[in-house]
């Protein structure tokens, strides 16, 4: 039994099982889907990064390059394209995965070493292989043709050198933990390596800077009251050239095809000349923080039939208002498309409703939002509904649905716990630790309160977060050594 868990090897074919079942028996598939194999298949064939536009190859830029040229790349290599290709990209994906989980277990590693250099590092290296290679959150998003198995690696990679950084950027830092890095880089070399890791993770998903906004927050909470000014600019300088340099191909295509000056995909990912309804998410963010809501109302815009009685009672407050919306609704159902003076009537009830409560829209939904990414039991792509409350109604409605959502909804929670109490315990061991424990903590609360203003906040995009999470957690696994104990 100690041999067992003594290795990584255990673990890693242990999470590949797990990997293997989700592609084998829950394989998914997403509306993006078709948009990012439409956009390597024409890549491919025709040089252009198109979409199939009323039966025309026609130019966009919906969605950043980096997954459609990730598939381009595999369809190449197999010879195979779309459908047929579904279950090489996949299994390709589960390797990527099981990556991540040895770099998750290293940034584990880089958090216990800069509390206590000498302290036996394997324990927290297994323990970060073991939950990350058994977590099944993000595991299961091996099994469908999404970003986020190849952004959380790249994030995890850019958290890595951003821990590095912050904890080598300050010299005030006590005798245990100031020492030579074992991987011998500078908060430059750091910071340079962070700029570009995060640039290529744009080019997978558009809000990656995110991360470097962190870190500058952060740098700027520990330098300035120093009077390190240079040195925060230097930080900032490096890793934003650096960031940028893997976009600029990206920029000069849609300069020169687009005739625009983009870095990133379009906020509301809308074709040119396509309506943005703004006006329409205004209203949402005023009611709308489940994900299953944007299944009955925001993902039938311009594509179904939007039933009134669908819609949940909170998005009214009155019959009044929910007549209003209902008659709205009915001119749309006509032609399935929002016309600018609908648009403009959404606007009007969801400027009404702000005006009635303004803490509801920009309080009370937000942090709803918040309990929801967070909290959600996070099985959207295996056959189970997801619904945890109420509780006895859903238990006599399907007990084998309910226990495995329960078993799920328990499960992200221990998570969440253990990584937070992994935070505590090394915030109170050694402040050297406390630049890069900070920098974790703002990226996941930056990312968060931006994911609560987008208008469909789908819990998948939190998971960004979990290398932060499952690292701190594995630091728990981690004991400091006796010189260490005696000096802090």
């Amino acid at each position: 039994m100690k041999r067992i868990f003594s290795t990584p090897i255990v673990p890693l074919l242990l999470g590949l099982a797990l990997r293997l079942l989700f592609i084998l028996k829950f394989p998914a598939n997403s509306g993006d889907t078709v948009l990012y194999e439409q956009m390597a298949t024409n890549w491919l064939q025709h040089h252009v990064y198109a979409m199939n536009v009323n039966g025309a190859v026609t130019p966009v830029d919906l969605r950043m390059p980096g997954y459609p040229a990730f598939l381009a790349l595999l369809y190449l290599l197999t010879g195979k394209t779309g459908a047929a290709a579904h279950l090489l990209v996949m299994l390709a994906q589960a390797l990527i995965d099981l990556l991540d989980c040895l770099v998750i277990a290293i940034l584990g590693v880089t958090l216990f070493a800069i509390v206590d250099r000498d302290a036996n590092s394997k324990p927290v290296f297994l323990a970060g292989v073991w939950l990350a290679a058994l977590c099944p959150f993000v595991g299961n998003y091996s099994a469908t043709l999404l970003t986020e198995t190849i952004a959380v690696l790249l994030t995890s990679i850019a958290l890595f050198f951003l821990v590095v950084a912050a904890s080598s950027v300050d010299e005030s830092v006590p005798t245990v933990a100031k020492q030579k890095w074992d991987w011998n880089l500078n908060y430059r070399a750091a910071a340079i390596l962070a700029g570009f890791t995060v640039g290529v993770g744009t080019l997978f998903r558009p809000e990656t800077p995110l991360l470097l906004i962190a870190a500058w927050l952060v740098g700027a909470i520990v330098l300035f009251p120093t009077g390190k000014f240079r040195r925060w600019l230097r930080i900032v300088i490096l890793s934003g050239i650096t960031c940028v340099l893997p976009l600029l191909p990206w920029a000069l295509r849609n300069a020169i095809t687009l005739h625009e000056v983009q870095f990133l995909a379009p906020k509301n990912s809308n074709l040119p000349g396509e309506l943005v309804p703004y006006g329409f998410m205004a209203w949402e963010k005023t009611w709308l923080f489940r994900v299953r809501d944007c299944y009955q109302v925001s993902w039938k815009l311009n594509d179904d039939v939007i039933d009134i009685d669908a819609i949940p009672a909170r998005a009214f407050d009155s019959e009044e208002e929910k007549s209003r919306v209902a008659d709205i609704l009915e001119q749309y159902n006509n032609d399935l498309t929002l016309t600018p003076e609908e648009d403009a009537a959404f606007a009007q009830i969801a400027r009404e409703r702000t005006a009635r409560h303004p803490l509801r829209t920009h309080l009370f939904v937000p942090a709803a939002r918040t309990f929801t990414l967070w909290f959600t039991p996070r099985i959207e792509l295996i056959p189970v509904s997801g619904t945890v409350f109420p509780l006895k109604q859903s238990w006599q409605d399907d007990k084998v649905d309910q226990s495995v959502t329960v078993g799920f909804f328990f499960l992200n929670i221990i998570y969440v716990l253990l990584g937070i109490y992994g935070t505590w315990r090394l915030w109170r061991w050694n402040r050297a630790v406390h630049p890069a424990i900070i920098t974790l903590l703002v990226f996941i609360l930056l990312r968060t309160a931006f994911l609560t203003t987008i208008e469909t906040p789908e819990p998948r995009y939190v998971l960004e977060c979990f290398p932060a999470l499952l690292a701190l957690a594995a630091t728990l696994f981690g004991k400091r050594s006796h010189a260490a104990s005696t000096i802090l």
